[in-house]
């Protein structure tokens, strides 16, 4: 009975310190927050306004090269000739290089002279045949007589043809003597010295030709926006935009030129192609960029700063400032970025938004507009402003 006794006593005893401990800290709270909320909460505003916006698809890309070709060289030979400087834009047919063309030469000559002797004897035979068929017409010669002559004169003609077609042939390889630009583009490192022997079935060329004036990036977007961009491509040309590493700076804008006729099955991704001027040159073949492709614009849309959006368990929300009170309205975001969002129901173009303060605002608080100067700080701020100057009153004390 003794130690039941001095075991109530000591729960009582607890009973009393706690029931007395925990009363004036409640008390003490509900001052504070009564002291807090005495006063209208400071708080910025914007104004919910009306534009044109953009509806863009984010993705990434790879810029390449819109026609790029290997040099390289048609005939066998030395090379004799390297008329290009590494990294020289080069129009469509500048001569590159030069193979030493002295035995293509010859071959050419023999078949002028070729075709000049089998022309001379066609104009003999052309002579013959015309007194065989006046002697055929007195009986002189036979008809067999005239028939031969007019098939060697036929053969000689044949003759000739064939003569000209191994000119055309000779000149066309002599041609390939010099080493020609087939596109209009930029050079890279020479790949052959002067004095090397070249040959046609070499796989390594002289140089490589890039076009980088337009130029293209293909990149990817999701296979779930494939029927947007379908459906808009089908109107008409649609911006494509490259963008730096802030993925805010616009580097080029081009047009969407194709949309790749698969799916990849592995990354459930579509591939796309677009082709940009590069009049500065910002895109180089093989450098990886930021794009984003323009499908649509909202015209006369509300927007509002994307920081006035906030989260509840109903859904999205925006404090609507009125008459120095703030009202809670519920609200259908269609779009945001870092900046704005797009709304589509529960605000009117014209209403005050809130931006900041909503640590202490409730349905129907009394709120004071401030300035972006006169903003209420952020705790963490104001805290460490408190500590540094604790530590400096110390630090004088000391």
């Amino acid at each position: 009975y003794g130690l039941f006794a001095v075991s109530l006593l000591a729960i009582a005893a607890a009973t009393y310190m706690q029931s007395g401990d925990t009363t004036p800290q409640t008390s003490s709270r509900q001052s504070r927050r009564s002291a807090g909320n005495s006063g209208p909460v400071p708080v910025l505003v914007s104004e919910a306004k009306r534009a044109d916006v953009p509806v863009y698809l984010d993705g990434v890309g790879t810029t390449q090269a819109l026609k790029t070709v290997t040099v390289l060289p048609q005939v066998d030979g030395k090379l004799g000739k390297v008329l290009f400087k590494e990294g020289q834009d080069v129009p469509q047919g500048f001569v590159l290089a030069e193979i030493d063309p002295a035995t293509y030469q010859a071959a050419y000559d023999q078949a002028v002279a070729k075709k000049a002797q089998d022309e001379a004897q066609l104009a003999n035979a052309r002579i013959d045949l015309e007194r065989y068929t006046k002697l055929a017409l007195t009986n002189a010669v036979t008809t067999q007589q005239r028939d031969t002559q007019k098939a060697l004169v036929d053969q000689l003609v044949a003759q000739v043809k064939q003569d000209q077609a191994a000119i055309d042939s000779a000149a066309a390889t002599l041609g390939y003597t010099k080493i020609v630009a087939p596109i209009a583009g930029r050079t890279g490192l020479r790949l052959v010295d002067e004095g090397n022997i070249v040959h046609a079935s070499a796989t390594t060329g002289i140089v490589v030709l890039t076009q980088l004036q337009p130029i293209s990036v293909v990149f990817t977007l999701p296979q779930q926006v494939l029927n947007r961009v379908n459906a808009a491509f089908a109107k008409g040309s649609l911006t494509v935009e490259t963008l730096a590493t802030d993925n805010v700076t616009v580097i080029d804008r081009g047009a969407l030129r194709v949309v790749d006729n698969l799916v990849d099955q592995t990354t459930g991704t579509v591939k796309l192609k677009a082709e940009f001027p590069n009049p500065d040159l910002q895109l180089w073949p093989g450098q990886f960029v930021n794009v984003r492709l323009l499908i649509d614009t909202l015209k006369d849309a509300i927007v509002v700063p994307t920081a006035a959006v906030q989260r509840g368990p109903q859904g999205t929300f925006v404090y609507v400032a009125s008459d120095d009170k703030v009202a809670v309205k519920n609200v259908t975001v269609t779009q945001q970025d870092d900046t704005q969002a797009v709304i589509a129901s529960g605000v009117a173009a014209g209403e005050q938004i809130v931006t900041s303060g909503f640590v202490q605002l409730t349905d129907g608080a009394a709120i004071a507009i401030s300035t972006a100067s006169s903003a209420p700080q952020n705790n963490a701020t104001t805290g460490e402003k408190k500590q540094g100057e604790g530590k400096r009153k110390r630090s004088e004390k000391q």
